[in-house]
């Protein structure tokens, strides 16, 4: 019978649901005009406006001191951030996942307040919490620390809602089996669990990177904007605010190209996230068609 099962055809695959009144060849147009309207045409004029003075002002605004400075600053918070998020995300997955505690569905939804919340109002709520009055008696508003701790607070969701559904989804009896072989705690989750949580792990770090490197209002009054608290979205507005539009549009292009790179990066995530699952699916199902080739050999003879 598993000899019978493995040779049996495929099942047809059936037809992709569309959506009434919409043809194959409308929905195309229709997605490529909104994407143009409101992604593609915007960043054409950003492009246009970033070399409307030569490619010579474009690459004196981007190599400028104040520039380099910048995107200096907000790359090496950026990555502060997206380590501790990567370790403490993590930690929020997963007791959100495998644990039972009072409030936890109240944890839960206040993970995505970042979400919802203006990064303004995080802002001032920051400086209310770690400024010049601060309940705890600490003071960070007006540093580095600042930007470091602002940019944790809007990135925190997007490692644990990443890595949440990994977890959720995670088959646990092969943590038991593990666990029946005298395997540790540590070795467990360190040889089943973390290559599973991996990709989206690695996934949910690349968005939460890119999301940090635009930050913009909540770092605005919390780090203030000095000359040593100057991270690369604040400058673009200093920039406008002192007429040098071209200049401003021309480190928004570094940016922009930042963000891409971290999009292709998630994107070939998920390839490889795509091809490891499938190639443990492979695995699981070999013995199951090695077996029922044995049996079938046994049969003949």
């Amino acid at each position: 019978m598993e000899a019978h099962a493995a040779q049996s055809p495929a099942a047809p695959r059936s037809r992709p649901l569309r959506l009434p009144g919409v043809g194959a060849g409308l929905g195309r147009g229709v997605v490529v005009l909104w994407l143009s309207v409101i992604v593609l045409l915007p960043l054409a004029a950003l492009l246009d406006k970033s070399l409307s003075e030569g490619l010579g002002h474009f690459w004196s605004q981007v190599t400028s001191p104040q520039a380099i400075q910048s995107l200096k600053l907000i790359l090496v918070c950026s990555l502060i951030v997206v380590a501790i998020n990567a370790v403490f995300g993590t930690i929020v997955a997963w007791l959100l996942v495998r644990d039972n505690f009072p409030g936890k569905s109240i944890v839960n939804a206040i993970i995505d307040l970042p979400f919802a919340l203006p990064t303004i109002v995080a802002s001032l709520i920051l400086i209310e919490l770690w400024g010049k009055n601060s309940p705890v008696g600490v003071d960070i508003a007006l540093t580095r620390a600042a930007i470091v701790v602002a940019l944790c607070f809007v990135t925190l969701p997007f490692v644990v809602r990443a890595v949440q559904p990994l977890l959720i989804e995670m088959d646990r009896d092969m943590e038991e089996a593990a666990a029946s072989l005298g395997a540790g705690g540590f070795t467990i989750f360190r040889r089943i669990i973390f290559p599973n949580l991996l990709p989206g792990l690695a996934a949910g770090v690349a968005l939460a990177f890119a999301r940090a490197l635009g930050e913009y209002g909540s770092v605005l009054l919390f780090a203030g904007g000095k000359k040593d608290t100057t991270v690369a979205s604040i400058l673009i507005g200093q920039q406008i605010e002192q007429g040098n539009e071209s200049g401003a549009a021309a480190i928004s292009i570094v940016l922009l190209a930042m963000a891409l790179a971290c999009l292709l990066v998630i994107t070939l995530i998920q390839r490889w996230g795509s091809r490891h699952e499938r190639s443990q699916v492979n695995l699981a199902a070999n013995p199951v068609i090695t077996g029922a080739a044995e049996e079938k050999d046994d049969q003949r003879e």
